[in-house]
């Protein structure tokens, strides 16, 4: 059994600029069989950790759908993630994980999915996105709307390309502050919704952002009649042990590492935007 507070050695394949200061780290476990038998459920995340620097938490994704090995992408914002900007193909890392709970594939076949996020946090979704495409047959239409602040900050605008030529699928982007030649809608991510065409009452929404996004959005789609209980968040906290013992990432009654950090709407509404939380 694997000690989850122990590291496993990763080695780098391939480092991606991404836009601005934000880059992807393609990852393969350095032991065979760990490698063999590394695998994740979309939402989840590792524990990376840097040798001599310090350890955090980032949603694991694929690159590219067919990817048997897995990603992470990283805004450089603290001292172990600014020095992990530094890293480049062959160098390593300490892997552990992965943790927590993702999001809610298996209910959501049979209906339309829609897919909200918010600047990075079109990290953790984007498996989701891959997941529906290589199963279309099992869910209904797809939508997906990330919105960002500034349209320099759109990251993997090839992949939304090819996802708005997908079967059935209908991508929406918006930026608050926009250059020219920006084909998307400026504004809010919430002014893409009158454009979203979905069934409100079979789809599950999957979200992940900035926490006051995820707020006005939930709340709006309750307003256009989507049920509360169709909406799944991803949180972000300050996650340290991972297996909710630190306490660090308490939320509430719950832990995001160990409960999370994917949450049901209902779960967690009382508890959004509250100061302590």
């Amino acid at each position: 059994m694997t000690d989850p507070y122990l590291p496993r050695e990763a080695e780098i394949l391939e480092r991606v600029d991404e836009a601005g200061s934000i880059f992807s780290l393609r990852l393969a476990l350095t032991d065979p069989r760990a490698r063999a038998d590394y695998a994740f459920a979309p939402g989840q995340f590792n524990m990376v950790y840097l040798f001599g620097v310090g350890e955090v938490p980032i949603s694991v994704v694929r690159l590219r759908g067919e990817d048997a090995d897995f990603a992470h992408t990283i805004r450089p914002v603290g001292r172990v993630t600014r020095a992990m900007a530094e890293l480049r193909a062959g160098d390593r890392l300490g892997i552990r994980g992965p943790f927590g709970r993702g999001w809610p594939l298996e209910l959501a076949e049979g209906g339309d999915v829609v897919v909200i996020t918010g600047g990075l946090g079109c990290a953790p979704a984007v498996t989701v996105v891959h997941h529906v495409l290589a199963n279309r047959e099992r869910f209904g239409r797809l939508v997906i709307m990330q919105g960002v602040k500034h349209s320099d900050d759109l990251i993997w605008a090839e992949q939304y390309a090819r996802w708005r030529e997908a079967p059935d699928t209908r991508v929406l982007l918006a930026a608050d502050q926009a250059r020219p030649g920006w084909t998307g809608q400026q504004g809010l991510i919430t002014t893409l919704f009158d454009q979203a065409e979905f069934d409100r009452g079979r789809a599950t929404v999957m979200m992940c952002g900035p926490e006051p996004m995820m707020v006005a959005s939930a709340r709006r789609l309750v307003d256009d009649g989507v049920e509360a209980g169709r909406i799944w968040l991803s949180m972000e906290r300050n996650m340290q042990c991972a297996a909710g013992h630190c306490g660090h990432c308490q939320f509430g009654p719950r832990f995001v590492c160990r409960d999370g950090p994917v949450f049901h709407y209902p779960e967690v509404a009382g508890l959004l935007g509250v100061r302590g939380f």
